[in-house]
């Protein structure tokens, strides 16, 4: 995020949380430094491929001076306004990793489609973008990343084909923005096309519901012991407020195995601080991406350990289940492939990935009646009635998004 580190100055700021999606290798990392001034890449094993593995976070504010855009404090020399805090979530564009990019887009509440004008819509650019309607996201900001590479003529060759592909959808008037990422053209248009979003009503007065999209050790090796931060939770907050000094419940929370079964324990913990980008804070309430520490032993919190589990005060969440009930519809074609393939009927017995808010599980059909299933699941989740759901089936080794649903039970 810029220089900034007292919370006074993000509080009353409009707040967003946007996803930055899109194929491989058509530059959103690149794209996300040059909007942030961070890079999101920071995990050793994606430095060292070149590609986005897990979700990366990154902060900025958002001023203005006159009609002019900048994360910088000063434009042009001139102190600027600042008009909104923006948290970005950059997902992977790799098809192996699509459970991954649909935790990310139960997260946001917008999103930035990179398609790179030298290489048009690829198949992810697809999945990617039926993946943001199933997951109901309808503030789609267009990227034509890459103009550097091409040719004007081609540019509006790739302008007119995108054009096409978004017709009838819910981004069919949604900006296209021409952009060179590497050579820093068009960025301050994006930053204007963010401001002109529509912030979503949040719901400050429900119970609190944070979903947790990451979880870490921040404790450097050979931190003397009383040195040592509890383990960390980063996510969004969907609803109600959080305190430092709540007692808290993560659920489904720890699998351990016992009496040669894997069984779920709830964790119990208590906030001992908040941070909203790298600004501390007392409360949180719904909007963009905060971290919580907690009282835990960091063990259990490092490398993702407690991705896709939910939070709330001690006592208000469901009981996990391992049986689900979704209304369900299916795409007319399987997305994410070269080829066309017809999205076959769902049967019973067959298996599916589920994508419900942060977390993947995978269940079995057991009924079917009219657009409704029944599954029975591999891994328990806490069911909230009206969550989104993702379908994905097994389809020549790969799980492609097949469809979308809402948990009824």
């Amino acid at each position: 995020m810029a220089k900034e580190t007292s919370q006074t100055l993000t509080n009353g700021l409009p707040e967003l949380n946007v996803g930055v999606v899109g194929h491989i290798d058509h530059g959103k990392t690149t794209l996300l430094s040059k909007l942030t001034g961070k890079f999101t890449d920071t995990h050793s094993e994606e430095l060292k491929r070149g590609i986005t593995i897990k979700l990366g976070y990154a902060d900025a504010v958002i001023y203005k001076l006159g009609d002019k855009y900048s994360i910088q404090e000063k434009i042009e020399g001139e102190n600027a306004v600042p008009i909104m805090y923006v948290s970005f979530i950059d997902a992977p564009g790799h098809e192996m990793l699509m459970a991954t990019m649909l935790s990310g887009a139960a997260i946001i509440d917008a999103a930035i489609l990179v398609i790179a004008a030298n290489e048009g819509i690829k198949p992810q650019t697809r999945e990617h973008f039926i993946a943001l309607q199933a997951k109901n996201i309808k503030n789609i900001i267009i990227v034509q990343n890459k103009i550097d590479l091409i040719s004007k003529e081609q540019a509006l060759k790739n302008y007119k084909e995108i054009k096409n592909f978004v017709k009838g959808t819910v981004a069919e008037n949604s900006p296209i923005i021409p952009v060179s990422a590497q050579q820093e053209i068009n960025i301050n248009k994006i930053f204007e096309e963010l401001t002109k979003l529509e912030i979503p009503k949040r719901e400050i007065n429900k119970e609190p519901c944070f979903l947790i999209a990451r979880s870490f050790d921040i404790n450097r090796p050979g931190t003397p012991i009383q040195n040592l931060k509890g383990g960390v939770l980063g996510g969004i907050l969907k609803s109600g407020k959080l305190k430092v000094g709540d007692e808290i419940e993560i659920k489904p929370g720890l699998s351990i195995k016992r009496a040669n079964q894997q069984v779920y324990e709830t964790i119990n913990t208590k906030i001992n601080s908040l941070n909203k980008g790298n600004i501390s804070i007392k409360q949180a309430i719904p909007g963009t991406s905060i971290s919580i520490e907690t009282e835990l032993d960091p063990y259990l919190t490092k490398a993702d350990s407690l991705t896709g589990c939910l939070v709330s005060l001690k006592g208000m969440l469901p009981e996990i289940t391992y049986k689900l009930r979704i209304k369900a519809e299916l795409f007319k074609e399987v997305l994410g492939i070269e080829e066309h393939k017809k999205v076959e009927p769902l049967k019973t017995k067959e298996t599916l990935m589920l994508s419900i808010n942060t977390t993947i599980t995978v269940g079995s059909v057991e009924k079917i009646k009219g657009n409704e299933l029944e599954l029975v699941l591999n891994i328990p989740i806490v069911a909230i009635k009206g969550s989104n759901v993702g379908i994905a089936r097994n389809i020549g080794g790969h799980w492609r998004l097949i469809g979308w649903g809402e948990i009824i039970g």
